[in-house]
Order: C-alpha cells, then structure tokens, then sequence
C-alpha cells in the first residue's frame, strides 16, 4: 500500500505514530518513561504536544482550561531532552506545538509538524509553520470538505514546498474523547484521497484498536494512535483512549499478519499451490465411464468429470464428443488426445 519512496512510510507499512501527547500529565519523570515504552515498542514517530497556557487559552473565558494546560505543560528544557531521546534512537519525532512562541526552538528536532483538528482553521498558527520549511500532517476533526480544502490551499500559497505529495497529508479524525463506533467514518479515508489527491490516514479516538486496523484495510497510510503506560486508575481522558506498549506490539504484528495476507496485487497460483499440485489433484479431468472400443462414437453419457486432472482437462471435452477413438480406451483410463 505504501510506497516505498514515501516520506509518510514505516517499517510495518503504515507510519505508526505514537501521541503521547499530555499523557504525561505535566510529570516529567513520566514523560521519560512513556518515550522509553514508545521506543520499545518499534513505533515509527513519536509525538508530543508543546503549549503553554498563555499561547493557547483566553484565560478570561476559560480560567479553568488555562490551569489544567499549565498544569500539565513542561519546561522548554524538558521538551527539548524528550525530543533528543526520541532522535538519539533513529525515531522520527513531531509534535503538535499550539505556541507559536516555541517553534523556533522545537523545529531543529522536527520531522515534521502535525495540526491538530482544532488548529485547521488558525491560520495564523499555519502560516508560522508553513515557512519552517518541514512536511505537515493535519487532522480534519471538525471539519468538511470545503474546509480541508481551504486549508490545503492556504497551506500551498504560503509555502510552495505543499504542492509536493510528500510534504503534505492528512488525517481522518473524529475530535471525541471516547469517539464513538458509528462516529469514526472510516470510508472518509478514500473519500479524502480522491478528493485531494494526498496520502490520507487516521488518528484514532476510540477504545482498543479495532478501528485502526479497519483504517488500515481501507487504505489508511498514516497510523496515529494515543500511547500510555497504562489506563488503570488514570483519570486524564487522553488515557482511555490510548493504546499501551503490549497492545501497540500487537497491532504491529496483526498488521505484518495483514501484510502477508494481502500478497501480490496480481492474481496468480501460489508457491504452496504449485509445489503440492494441487492443479493436478483438485481439478478434474475426463474419463471413460465405460469400456469404449476403437471406432465407437462417443457421447457424454460415456465420459465421467473426475480428479485427479491427468490425461485430457475437463475443459478439453468438445474435442471428443461425437468422435472416435482409434484405439480401445477402458474404463477410468488416462486419455491422450494422439
């Protein structure tokens, strides 16, 4: 599915993207940890949200959203350490930094940068990123088509690098914490990739990874999934929806098992096929179902439809019917056409 020569790729065909986001909850100690699980578990890009109230919220209209976001923000130095653990190991890192304030310095370790739903539509905050110069994925919560668009072209008349299929893509994304089944629209997968022509994938709001590897199935070539240690006695929302280690090990494996099952795009007979011959013993061929000398003509109450295919292929019947043989053939006999 993907190719090869994409920069949106991974190792297991999807890029597997690991958000961990606020999951961290302010705590820097964790952070860390949560990196090293992230590490662990193989994953192609790890993730992180960089804000600060002031950059983000009206404290005027929502004082109580500012304090949790100070809350659970980090100081630029240990954004910087979680950010150089992540390269130091050869794992891309992104972030989604929703203060313009701290572009400067977080874009030396950026492989590229990701806008949240929310950010789709603040124009602004897109133009300061666009002349970084990096690729951006953007999720498309909250949004439709026109809106998409809008922003696509926005995006590619402030930087011209946005025309290029790899420095550009996309999200189908469901902006609900938990997002429920009949919420997710998958098939707005293929829907967006025949609209905009770009590489689409899907951030994953809902419980478990069902819908990721449904996602995957119809196409999907960006995985980006929330990623904890563990939701038990986490009262944070991020963490119900997020996978831990152990599950995002077996999401890699289910989608190498995927992998190997959806085979070659051309349809053909399988090594396995060939080297049992099972051409030869599950096809069929013709046969006497009766004693037939030399001159009788043959008729197809005479023949039988048999296994193993030897001899004369069933397909091969109208070479016979209503001739003769030149020689005595038995019954269940091997025919040869000479």
């Amino acid at each position: 599915m993907n190719k090869k020569n994409s920069f949106w790729s991974g190792k297991y065909g999807p890029m597997m993207i690991a958000e961990i986001g606020a999951n961290h909850e302010g705590n820097f100690e964790q952070a860390k940890k949560l990196v090293r699980l992230a590490i662990k578990a193989n994953v192609d890009v790890i993730k992180f949200q960089l804000y600060s109230g002031e950059g983000l919220i009206n404290k005027k209209n929502s004082i109580k959203r500012f304090k949790q976001i100070n809350k659970f923000q980090l100081k630029k130095s240990q954004y910087l350490y979680l950010a150089k653990m992540v390269k130091d190991k050869g794992i891309k890192y992104s972030a989604s930094v929703w203060d313009v304030k701290m572009i400067n310095w977080i874009d030396k370790y950026m492989d590229f940068y990701k806008i949240g739903s929310g950010d789709l539509t603040a124009y602004p905050v897109l133009s300061e990123i666009a002349k970084k110069n990096k690729p951006i994925l953007f999720s498309t919560g909250l949004s439709n088509l026109k809106e998409i668009t809008q922003t696509i072209n926005f995006l590619r008349k402030s930087n011209r690098i946005y025309k290029e299929k790899n420095n550009l893509a996309l999200l189908q994304c469901t902006a609900s914490y938990p997002c429920k089944l009949e919420d997710l629209n998958l098939n707005a997968i293929k829907y967006l990739r025949k609209k905009t022509g770009l590489t689409v994938g899907f951030s994953d709001h809902s419980e478990g990874n069902q819908a990721i590897l449904v996602a995957y199935l119809l196409g999907s070539e960006i995985m980006e999934f929330h990623f904890t240690d563990t939701r038990k006695r986490k009262k944070f929302r991020d963490h119900k929806v997020s996978l831990t280690y152990k599950e995002v090990i077996t999401l890699n494996n289910k989608i190498s098992e995927i992998n190997l099952m959806r085979g070659s795009k051309f349809k053909k007979i399988t090594f396995s096929e060939k080297s049992a011959n099972h051409s030869e013993i599950f096809r069929r061929a013709i046969y006497p179902a009766r004693d037939i000398m030399a001159g009788e003509k043959i008729i197809k109450k005479d023949l039988l439809c048999l296994r193993p295919n030897i001899g004369l292929d069933a397909r091969e019947i109208n070479k016979i019917l209503n001739k003769k043989f030149k020689k005595n053939f038995y019954k269940y006999e091997k025919i040869k056409l000479k």
